[in-house]
């Protein structure tokens, strides 16, 4: 949008999110420096379960920032958030969940979705990149392989719950191990 000129103050005035000085033609856009990520300090975000406390979290940050192949984030009594990081090369593993829907965020990252109504036939499949979601139906075998050269940065939403409270796998063999 076009400023214009309010002459007995020697300022150009831009409308919204601005600051104004009373210099000629200067401004400061607030968003810019306070609101665009690229500007602000990113602080360590302390990853764990908190439950079903009220939470405001910046999730693309702490998605990127988990190295572990799984963190519970929140789990609450309808839905649960997890964190996951899957190594090159790497998958989730063929699975099912006949209870349960599954929200899946890209944060970072690029990999193969596959889905299907048997694990023998997995008809189909998609890629999957930074910004995709990844929408599973309860009752769908699926798997999400990462095929990228760096880990693969997820969070993920079960509805209902699906992993026990402050559930931690620093690796997929963890997982598994905890699974059987």
């Amino acid at each position: 949008m076009q400023g214009f000129s309010q002459p007995s103050y020697g300022y150009t005035f831009y409308p919204y999110e601005t600051v104004y000085y009373p210099y000629k033609n200067s401004h400061y856009n607030y968003y810019n420096h306070y609101m665009n990520r690229s500007s602000m300090p990113e602080h360590p975000i302390t990853l764990q379960d908190y439950g079903k406390e009220p939470l405001v979290i910046n999730i693309e940050q702490a998605a990127e920032q988990n190295t572990n192949y799984r963190t519970t984030l929140w789990t609450g009594q309808h839905f649960q958030v997890t964190l996951m990081s899957i190594p090159a090369g790497s998958d989730i593993g063929l699975e099912v969940h006949p209870d349960t829907d599954q929200f899946i965020r890209v944060e970072e990252g690029q990999g193969l979705v596959q889905m299907g109504d048997s694990k023998e036939d997995l008809d189909f499949q998609s890629q999957a990149h930074e910004g995709y979601a990844i929408i599973i139906p309860a009752g769908k075998w699926h798997n999400l392989t990462n095929n990228g050269a760096k880990p693969l940065k997820l969070y993920v939403i079960y509805a209902p719950p699906h992993h026990p409270f402050g559930t931690v796998h620093p690796t997929k063999a963890a997982a598994m191990a905890a699974n059987s």
